[in-house]
């Protein structure tokens, strides 16, 4: 096959879009008509991909309105999701009519921080701990160093975890509006470099990465010390309202949690959720996210509670939630337009951004667990979700 034509002095054109095309086309023999209808400048994306030859255009709709009584999202929203999954759209929006009816969901972020976590192994476990004391001790330097990398990134703490003769340190940092993995892997590697340049004793190897900080894969200590943002959406739901909107019961919504708590706790899932991921991918790929962090932000949490009154307690924990309104795909056009009807575009939205994502997932699994239970789940997919030729 011929390689993809390639201008070193201007890639990101129209032209040079077509002329891939042409090749692909010439090669295999597909067609690309609907690949390379776009409407944006190809100018807007260096820094987001390479070989640029058209766009993948994915269905949007938007569902709600969804009332959220947040710290920082307040009010009524359209909520943009992009998605071929049929129903999908349907379901959310049932389940924003419940909680909007019920009063609104209340939303807060209760902790922010994006990690790098380098490993220095030494000659034995003693040196290792020895330089885990010298790194507590030398805490503010470090930070100083970091931090001269960025404006908008500071290093928060790091914490510290051994094994053998291996110690792993897990730099946290805030990123203010930004995602902030690349951020936080020049911070942490140029406070590296000066750690190295002191002269540690008895180190055998360094590594920036391996593993433990677990970027795009879900982990246990993200669940337990968060990973981008930790957001809890909530809700009491009136068990009139639950009968009248859902078909179904507080008691019966309840049952059935107990259910899905030990399925997949002898799955061995790493969340008990129906499906946070459905929500939060639609609105990733419709608000310009990396969608790859689909794999630690879907995994979750959920808790549920019948009252003494009847009523219908439940919350959504999102414990490790990557999400950016500045930068990455965020300033593409019709990602750009998708934060703007959610009011989060760039500075000062992201924890507005995450709050609202986080009452989107509430909303999907309280219509979902209700489908379930009401028998609803196969005739809606059948009504709804059929596509074929």
């Amino acid at each position: 096959m011929q390689k993809l034509p390639r201008d070193k002095a201007n890639d990101y054109t129209r032209d040079m879009a077509t002329q891939r095309r042409d090749l692909v086309t010439e090669e295999t023999r597909a067609e690309l008509n609907h690949v390379g209808s776009y409407s944006f400048d190809p100018a807007v994306l260096p820094g987001n991909i390479e070989n640029f030859s058209g766009v993948a255009q994915v269905p949007m709709g938007f569902a709600g309105p969804m009332l959220v009584n947040g710290e920082h999202a307040e009010g009524e929203f359209y909520v943009p999701m992009a998605t071929t999954e049929g129903t999908l759209l349907a379901s959310y929006s049932r389940g924003m009519r419940l909680t909007r009816e019920a009063g609104g969901i209340t939303t807060t972020v209760i902790d922010d921080a994006m990690q790098r976590a380098p490993v220095f192994s030494f000659t034995d476990a003693r040196a290792a701990l020895k330089f885990g004391r010298w790194v507590e001790e030398n805490f503010e330097a470090i930070k100083a160093k970091a931090e001269e990398t960025t404006t908008a990134g500071k290093l928060r703490n790091i914490e510290q975890y051994a094994a053998a003769k291996m110690r792993w340190l897990r730099f946290n940092f805030t990123c203010g509006d930004a995602a902030g993995q690349n951020m936080v892997s020049k911070a942490t590697r140029h406070a590296c470099m000066w750690m190295l340049d002191q002269g540690i004793p008895d180190l055998e190897h360094f590594s920036l990465a391996a593993n433990f900080d677990t970027d795009k894969k879900h982990s246990f200590v993200n669940t337990l010390h968060t990973r981008g943002k930790r957001a809890v959406a909530e809700i009491t739901l009136p068990a009139e309202l639950v009968r009248d909107v859902m078909n179904t019961t507080p008691e019966a919504l309840f049952n059935q949690r107990q259910f899905s708590n030990m399925g997949a706790l002898m799955a061995g899932s790493v969340c008990n959720g129906a499906h946070f991921a459905n929500g939060i991918t639609a609105m990733f790929i419709a608000c310009g996210q990396d969608v790859a962090n689909v794999a630690e932000s879907s995994a979750g949490i959920v808790y549920s509670e019948v009252t003494d009154k009847g009523d219908y307690y439940f919350a959504a924990t999102i414990p490790s939630l990557v999400v950016a309104t500045y930068g990455g795909g965020t300033g593409l056009p019709t990602q750009r337009e998708c934060l703007e009807v959610l009011g989060c575009y760039g500075k000062g939205g992201v924890h507005k951004f995450a709050e609202i994502v986080a009452a989107t997932v509430l909303c999907g699994e309280l219509s979902l667990a209700s489908a379930i239970v009401a028998d609803e789940w196969v005739s809606s997919h059948d009504d709804l979700g059929r596509n074929r030729p």
